[in-house]
């Protein structure tokens, strides 16, 4: 009996199967280190989440104006503001020229 076409398919399966056996250690060792950065990541993100609870603890339970801008500045412009916008003097010059300019043209003949 010949075996020599036995062992030659052998041959072929054996490097067939060595071949797919390296393959799968590449891609084993690729998601080893795609899992060591994703670890590493995971733990950068817990030490995030407890650098800023812990620094949240630290601030004031409530803003002291809330909605306001926190720019030392600010009250400073919020009152010059509203001393140029004071509801109790008259109205502006500019808006009561377009008013009464208005009032003008409303009022003026119809041209022949």
């Amino acid at each position: 009996m010949n075996v020599q076409p036995l062992l030659d398919a052998l041959h072929i399966q054996e490097d067939a199967t060595r071949a797919l056996a390296d393959d799968l250690r590449t891609q084993v060792t690729e998601l080893q280190g795609r899992l060591r950065e994703a670890e590493t990541h995971l733990e950068h993100l817990a030490i995030t989440r407890k650098t800023v609870t812990a620094l949240a603890d630290r601030l004031p339970a409530s803003p002291v104006s809330p909605g306001l801008p926190e720019h030392p500045d600010y009250p400073r412009i919020l009152a010059v503001f509203n001393e140029a916008t004071d509801p109790s003097e008259p109205e502006t010059s500019a808006k009561s020229s377009t008013t009464n300019s208005c009032r003008r043209t409303s009022k003026a003949p119809a041209p022949s």
